[in-house]
């Protein structure tokens, strides 16, 4: 058994710095090009690079305000990561549609991996919808052949099951404490439970590159847990 890494990429220029912060708003609301040297995908790079050097493999996540550059594809493909939508518009299976047509347009291959962005709580953006309407995304990916969905609740406890050939893990391990009860849910509970099962460890790249005892975590982690892609 192993870990099954998500990445989440919400802000296309991280939040490091108040420009940064800013050109992820811009990006996410409006439009503002991918400039690698403002910082575009930034922490991603030192992600997927901090992967690499552990022979871990890993599901990565965009928004359409975070669809990969060049150079970043190229990192994914040499480190033989996936790519998946991290849905926004979640309003209709049309939305779904639309944004999972745009990625494959966009990257010219199939898209057969998805997550939401946003659990239910919180608006994230102008075009963001923000229910979490699991229930709904599973019947969208089934209608449209995905391969997997990655779900947003917050007990790692949760069990992956299958729906008529979509595979579904309806909860993950979150890195970031601010949403897992870290006494309970602590690295050496992951470590013990990635043993007995496919288990997903999820986590969003300026998140993890603006804490160093996170990324440091991360490292740890992937040392110790050999990681998987099931597609």
């Amino acid at each position: 058994m192993s870990l099954i890494i998500r990445i989440d990429v919400d802000r296309p220029y991280g939040r490091q710095s108040l420009l940064r912060q800013t050109l992820s708003r811009i990006s996410s609301d409006y439009y503002f090009p991918k400039i690698q040297t403002l910082g575009y995908l930034a922490d991603l790079k030192i992600i997927i690079e901090t992967l690499d050097k552990n022979n871990a493999k890993s599901y990565i996540f965009f928004r359409r305000c975070s669809l990969p550059s060049l150079s970043i594809i190229k990192l994914i493909d040499k480190g033989q990561h996936k790519i998946g939508l991290h849905l926004e518009n979640s309003r209709s299976y049309e939305t779904f549609n639309h944004e999972l047509k745009y990625i494959e347009d966009f990257l010219n291959r199939k898209v057969n991996t998805f997550t939401k962005h946003g659990s239910g709580k919180f608006k994230y953006g102008f075009h963001h919808y923000a229910p979490y309407e699991p229930k709904k995304y599973i019947e969208w990916g089934k209608k449209a052949n995905m391969h997997i969905f990655f779900g947003n609740h917050e007990d790692p406890t949760i069990t992956d099951y299958f729906d008529n050939g979509l595979h579904i893990f309806p909860s993950a391990f979150w890195l970031e404490p601010s949403w897992r009860k870290t006494e309970k849910f602590n690295i050496k509970w992951l470590t013990k439970e990635a043993s007995k099962r496919n288990i997903v460890l999820l986590f969003h790249p300026d998140n993890i590159t603006v804490n160093p005892s996170l990324l440091n975590e991360l490292s740890y982690i992937l040392k110790k847990i050999p990681t998987k892609i099931l597609d």
